[in-house]
């Protein structure tokens, strides 16, 4: 063989390499297919249940567990307390002003109401992750006590904490 046919010949491929593209191929397949079938059905695949131990109880929010995906105005540790909003203004008009913020963000769900809390869904562009976010309406004392958690996961990389903040900032203005 001369040199010229060499360069025209293909290069062998290893098997297992061709396999293993042919695997990951299948494998996203599948995840999209799986993804889009749960979409479908109304669903997501990281959605996660809907927690049953939310609300208030006794003036209280269910505390954050364990994990650092959850931040809350009534948790004393460092690693998941935050301020809890405030408010000079009307019951009435917290209230509504709240909803409007919460209702401007993108991707979020007002899932229960009463006359002093407010539980709502938001949920992650790509993924579709759904953290759980609910407010206390504390008006003896004028604030709100806040508390946003992940579903799914260990951590959230800051994004609970940011939420609760860009609602403050929003709520403030």
């Amino acid at each position: 063989m001369t040199s010229s046919e060499d360069k025209l010949m293909p290069k062998p491929v290893n098997w297992y390499k061709r396999l293993l593209l042919v695997l990951i191929a299948l494998l996203l397949t599948a995840i999209v297919l799986l993804e889009g079938s749960i979409i479908i059905s109304g669903g997501t695949m990281f959605a996660g249940t809907r927690p049953t131990n939310l609300g208030v109880n006794s003036g209280k929010l269910t505390p954050c567990p364990d994990s650092p995906n959850c931040v809350c105005s009534q948790n004393q540790d460092d690693l998941h307390k935050i301020a809890p909003l405030t408010y000079a203004i009307s019951k009435p008009e917290a209230i509504s002003k709240l909803k409007a913020v919460i209702s401007d963000l993108p991707r979020t769900k007002i899932v229960t109401e009463t006359e002093d809390y407010i539980y709502a869904e938001f949920t992650t562009a790509l993924m579709k992750f759904v953290d759980d976010v609910e407010f206390y309406i504390d008006d003896a004392n004028k604030v709100i006590q806040v508390r946003s958690a992940s579903r799914l996961g260990q951590s959230d990389m800051g994004v609970n904490r940011d939420r609760i903040e860009t609602i403050r900032t929003q709520f403030t203005s």
